[in-house]
């Protein structure tokens, strides 16, 4: 048998925490504090069971009704994400299969959304919706610059008063005047005619949303499109069109086949959706399309080098988890056209069936009725004086359930209503649930005197 020689003797080297319990006694006499570093170690099943049981007071992510990101995804999506959580997305070179699968993605979404040639079209993956769209009001406003002499000019972007609020972000950050078409009566988002006239020859794009976070709503945009037409007819102004299709881009694609939104209309210049909405990806990430080079200017990219190798990077932020890029492909790869339809079929189905029913209450009046994107929108009917939105809201969050109430942008502020996202995950057994907690509380509700008090900052809109 092999012998080993034993080791001489050696000082003591001290130890990293990480590598096991660390005085697990002490670690029990007294909570660590909470603002500054403890002055020593915890065990590694305490450091966990202190988080653990914090964290244990968050609300049920499955049944948070308000968000519109995705809550659940296959063990096995997990298991790749966990996989890939140390790779940095920027290091390329150091993991160019990683980077393959996002060119990958980008080739798939540009052929997805008709680029006239999908090898042409360029993209890439963000943290999100949120910094896609400041990546393409960037590639506007510079394109904008560069069409002629904009010295002393004000740049502008038209767009809905419905706008995810990183629309607003993005006009104070890069000095840009937002010109908002409000609501107006039963019309919740954005009107082509009024939207053309708001346009002027510092107008550097329009954005339409296919999918308004406040009702669901898709935005015309062939009609926004052919608005722009008229007005170059009449004018000379080339407009240019941005799609955020933050949620619509990765349903309209599957369920709406026939309607144009897309690369179909050749006005559109750049598209972007979040794989971590109805895309089914876990947090964060995003996909901002332009449809050719010519609508991303070249000045906007960065060609570092980087770790040995020409690095062409256009972003907001540099080093990032390829986690979620690997959980998109993997979803793209797993579900194929015929599976991401028929998830979101259901889920639509899910949301008419429930909203269909919320309307027979009586209660109720539907302002959408989840036949676009999975989300609708009610307010409290004419007849009904002893609650309001915000009185359910708050009785549904004792049950667990999360459904936002919230007022909508000008000219509509006297309008206040619930709005339902249903997902992949809510299931209809869930929505039977959700269905028999809120007729339960019906017969309070109803049995008030009037709307309960509520506090001056639930007024304002809301913007998830």
């Amino acid at each position: 048998m092999t012998l080993h020689k034993g080791a001489s003797a050696r000082p003591g080297h001290p130890v990293n925490p990480f590598y096991g319990e660390a005085d697990p006694i002490g670690g029990m006499d007294e909570t660590p504090p909470r603002h500054t570093l403890p002055d020593g170690p915890l065990a590694p099943h305490t450091a966990y069971q202190y988080v653990h049981d914090e964290l244990m007071l968050d609300g049920n992510a499955r049944l948070n009704l308000a968000t519109f990101v995705t809550t659940w995804m296959e063990p096995q999506a997990g298991a790749l994400m966990a996989e890939c959580r140390d790779k940095n997305m920027i290091d390329k070179d150091e993991y160019p299969r990683t980077a393959e699968l996002e060119r990958r993605c980008v080739a798939m979404l540009a052929d997805l959304w008709h680029a006239p040639d999908p090898a042409a079209a360029v993209g890439c993956s963000t943290t999100g919706s949120s910094e896609a769209c400041m990546l393409a009001g960037m590639a506007f406003k510079r394109r904008w610059s560069l069409a002629k002499d904009r010295k002393g000019a004000r740049p502008n972007l038209v767009m809905g008063a419905n706008v995810q609020v990183c629309w607003e972000k993005f006009c104070t950050f890069w000095e840009v005047e937002a010109r908002q078409v409000p609501m107006e009566g039963d019309r919740f988002h954005l009107d082509p005619r009024a939207a053309a006239e708001l346009c002027d020859e510092n107008t550097i794009g329009v954005v339409a949303i296919l999918g308004s976070t406040f009702d669901g709503s898709y935005e015309p945009v062939a009609e926004v499109c052919a608005a722009l037409d008229a007005l170059q007819e009449r004018t000379g102004w080339n407009i240019p069109v941005h799609v955020d299709g933050a949620s619509g881009g990765m349903v309209a694609p599957f369920l709406d086949p026939d309607l144009a939104w897309d690369f179909r209309l050749s006005r559109v210049a750049s598209i972007n959706t979040s794989g971590h909405k109805y895309g089914l990806v876990y947090p964060g990430v995003g996909w901002a399309l332009w449809r050719d080079a010519a609508m991303l200017p070249e000045e906007l990219v960065f060609r570092v080098n980087y770790l040995g190798g020409d690095l062409p990077t256009f972003a907001l932020n540099f080093s990032r988890p390829g986690a979620q890029v690997v959980a998109q492909y993997y979803t793209f790869l797993r579900l194929g056209r015929e599976g991401y339809r028929a998830v979101q079929q259901a889920t639509r189905d899910v949301a008419m069936s429930l909203a269909s029913r919320i309307g027979a209450l009586g209660d109720f009046t539907l302002l959408t009725h989840g036949d676009e994107l999975p989300v609708f929108a009610l307010t409290t009917a004419p007849a009904t004086t002893a609650f309001d939105v915000f009185d359910v809201s708050r009785r549904l969050k004792e049950r667990g359930w999360l459904v936002p109430a919230y007022t909508f942008p000008p000219h509509r502020e006297d309008l206040s209503v619930l709005r339902v996202v249903c997902r992949n995950g809510f299931s209809q057994d869930l929505a039977d649930l959700f269905l028999g907690d809120l007729e339960q509380l019906l017969p309070e509700l109803r049995a008030q005197p009037r709307p309960l008090h509520r506090p001056a900052r639930k007024a304002t809109a809301f913007h998830h």
